[in-house]
């Protein structure tokens, strides 16, 4: 029965009229006040959804109210309103249709976000433990930063970011990574992407059309500077850092460089060539883009500080919290030459207003009551003992294993012995035993893979980057087994 105690509408035949009539039942079991903006509501969602299609003829708005209990008026007034938006269609005379207007929504959202792949085991890097989240500190903080907020800080903030903030990562960065950081040329941002693309932006106004990265490298750079219009010219590595020769010979003005721990290779740029890439910058009037990506976590002595604390005028200098707190809190830093400050300014404010206020009072806090020291000294240990078992791990699994690189941060590069070569066999079987792994040569740039460990350019040689801050150790020993028992020997 309808609220009126009458029968389903007559004025539309069959399915149509009962569509219509369950469809907007919950909308009239509303309290009266809220009755027709529900009715309004209802309607309009039926035809998104497709539920009422295309040329559906919908019931005389004197039927309709009848069987739903509700004055014509309310039914009426519905009817017109969804005529104006373009939901339905009216004829004097010949009643109301659903327009050919509207397009069904999709089903449902997607969801975009990189997940882990459904395998028993994986070593993809790039991910740190997001079980480490200091939950409860961070709830703390946000209560405290909720209360204490000034009303007016909620409106429209600084592009560069609050004042609060930006004072504390100066003096966080300038104690733990030896950067010269003046608050007023900090620009907080959206993690070391958003750093990049401004970067880009700044740079390519400034007429550099192309900056040199690493090869091997983070894809990310080139990605990032080619949406920005700067071409990435890849530029390769020698046991020092970036090899000066081919950069000076490249005609690029400004370089991307990991010195504190390079991905993937795990090097750490020396003293020599620190001086020699700053010099090099000088001579060319360009600037080393330093991303800190993971700078914080060595394990065999203290990291070594930032290249932009060598000459704070020529290196622009990014960071995150995204190895250390979690890459979805979309929280990083910028440090810019005095030279670049007010265009990358004024380039984050056309691209956001600033970021979102709450988040930076709350690291504020954060960082001000020593949880980021405390959480980066959890991590430390957690990914120390890690890196341990992965190297141990090698050794019993994988005997005559070559482990390269610095001990620091959250890959490794494992060089295995011929006999598990070459690597299509490789992949292969660990492919099929359900084992997640990237070659070396995945991070090499297009057209530069011959030669490249584990690309063919050797055929026997097996060079992987392992990832292993995610897993724990006893993940970590059991992924590593299963890898030597997939594979086998030749």
């Amino acid at each position: 029965m309808t609220p009126s105690g009458t029968n389903p509408p007559a004025a539309v035949a069959g399915e149509s009229a009962s569509a219509a009539w369950e469809l907007l039942l919950p909308a009239v079991a509303a309290p009266a006040r809220a009755r027709g903006r529900s009715l309004r509501t209802a309607l309009r969602e039926a035809v998104r959804s497709g539920r009422l299609a295309q040329g559906t003829r919908l019931p005389s708005s004197r039927d309709l109210a009848a069987d739903l209990g509700v004055s014509r008026g309310l039914v009426t007034e519905a009817y017109e309103q969804l005529t104006a938006e373009g939901y339905l269609r009216s004829e004097r005379g010949a009643g109301t249709w659903v327009s050919g207007a509207v397009r069904a929504a999709p089903p449902r959202a997607r969801d975009l976000a990189p997940r882990p792949p459904g395998v028993r085991a994986d070593f993809v890097p790039g991910t740190p433990d997001l079980s480490l989240f200091p939950r409860a500190a961070w709830a703390a903080a946000q209560r405290h930063v909720l209360a204490e907020l000034p009303h007016q800080e909620l409106g429209y903030p600084d592009p560069r970011g609050l004042p609060r903030l930006r004072t504390a990562l100066a003096e966080l960065l300038a104690r733990r990574r030896g950067v010269v950081a003046d608050p007023e040329r900090i620009v907080v941002v959206s993690g070391v992407a958003q750093a990049t693309a401004l970067l880009g932006l700044v740079l390519h106004a400034r007429g550099i059309d192309a900056v040199g990265v690493e090869d091997p490298g983070s894809p990310q750079h080139s990605a990032l500077y080619a949406a920005a219009g700067v071409t990435a010219v890849p530029l390769p590595l020698d046991d020092e850092g970036p090899a000066l020769g081919p950069l000076r010979a490249s005609g690029v003005r400004s370089v991307v460089t990991t010195p504190a721990h390079q991905f993937p290779t795990g090097i750490a740029c020396s003293p020599r060539r620190r001086t020699e890439l700053l010099a090099w910058a000088r001579s060319v009037d360009g600037y080393v883009l330093e991303d800190d990506y993971d700078g914080d976590f060595r394990y065999d002595r203290a990291p070594v500080g930032a290249l932009q604390g060598l000459d704070p005028e020529r290196v622009a200098y990014t960071g995150s919290v995204s190895k250390s707190l979690a890459p979805g809190l979309r929280l990083g830093w910028l440090l810019v030459p005095e030279a670049l400050a007010d265009e990358a300014v004024e380039r984050k404010r056309t691209m956001d207003l600033g970021h979102p206020t709450l988040d930076q009072a709350l690291f504020a806090r954060f960082v001000e009551h020593g949880d980021y020291d405390r959480q980066l000294r959890r991590c430390q240990r957690a990914y120390r003992e890690r890196r341990d078992t992965v190297v141990d791990a090698l050794g019993e699994h994988f005997p005559g294993t070559r482990v390269s690189g610095i001990a620091a941060g959250l890959h490794v590069i494992a060089t295995l012995p011929g006999e598990y070569g070459p690597w299509a066999r490789f992949a292969a079987r660990t492919a099929e035993a359900g084992i997640e792994v990237r070659a070396l040569a995945a991070y090499a740039h297009a057209g530069m893979r011959e030669g490249v460990p584990g690309a063919g350019g050797h055929a026997d040689e097996v060079s992987l980057v392992l990832g292993y801050a995610h897993l724990s150790p006893a993940r970590i020993r059991d992924g590593i087994r299963l890898m030597a028992r997939a594979v086998g020997r030749r």
